[in-house]
């Protein structure tokens, strides 16, 4: 646990860090991730680091909001306006020192969690590891669109094999959340890591395959880049479905971008 929580504390941290280079102008720039501004993503994410904190404290009163949220949503609410309607008196710099008072006391309750113990979330329950993993996943995802505004080359980090795991492990799941029948076979996944190490899921396979970068492979399941946009080889027809539309993130399905529509960088 403590060391999934140094990830994630690191993930803050560097992501805080590119946060507090932007101008004011930059903090309203559109990104390709439905036109949400690096105001927007922090902001984002501030309002679920502050929910999950309180659900770790206080977990009757999260269970209550979360009903609300649920409810606002069902009427057809958009996150992007509740976390707007919280924080829209803050600017972009306000809005970092906001959020960094949200995360930095979420990794320490995390960090006293027994990685087993059940946190309640927007969904079904999860452990207190896959609780913090979820998080990290969520702040390297929206970190990238800020990246990519900015037109940033993003560095690797060894950091992303949890991400990457996450991402295999939701292979099934991307198949039932579209009503769609589970391949028979899951893809053997290899990946090359920043250092040079080479990560792998599943038993090789000549046939059945997703190969590749580990940066790339997280870009494709957290819907920040198309497969035509990434290094990845892949082969077998349940490669081919999972690599056009894999989502390791919760919620409806919905479609990554289009080829060409976020190149790397």
């Amino acid at each position: 646990m403590r060391e999934t929580c140094r990830d994630l504390l690191d993930e803050y941290r560097a992501l805080a860090d590119l946060c507090a280079t932007l101008g004011p102008e930059d903090w309203r720039r559109e990104t390709t991730f439905y036109g949400w501004t690096p105001w927007d993503e922090v902001a984002h994410l501030c309002y679920f680091d502050q929910t999950a904190l309180q659900s770790v404290n206080d977990p009757e009163t999260f269970i209550a909001d979360a009903k609300v949220l649920g409810r606002l949503m069902a009427d057809g609410g958009q996150i992007s306006a509740v976390a707007r309607e919280t924080f829209g008196g803050l600017d972009g710099p306000a809005l970092l020192e906001r959020w960094r008072g949200a995360f930095e006391p979420l990794v320490a309750a995390l960090a006293r969690q027994d990685p087993r113990a059940r946190l309640n979330w927007y969904g079904p329950t999860m452990s207190a590891r896959s609780f913090a993993t979820a998080r990290l996943m969520e702040t390297w995802a929206h970190g990238q669109d800020i990246w990519d505004v900015m037109r940033r080359p993003r560095p690797g980090s060894a950091r992303l094999k949890a991400i990457a795991h996450i991402g295999v492990s939701t292979f099934g799941w991307t198949f039932v959340n579209r009503q769609l029948p589970v391949p028979g076979v899951q893809p053997f996944v290899e990946l090359t890591a920043p250092d040079g190490s080479v990560l792998t899921w599943g038993d090789p396979s000549a046939t059945d395959f997703v190969r590749g970068n580990l940066q790339d492979f997280c870009l494709l399941v957290t819907q920040r880049r198309n497969r035509a946009d990434t290094g990845l080889t892949w082969s077998g027809d349940a490669a081919e479905q999972w690599t056009r539309f894999a989502q390791c993130f919760a919620g409806p399905p919905v479609d990554g971008p289009a080829p060409g529509q976020r190149p790397a960088l």
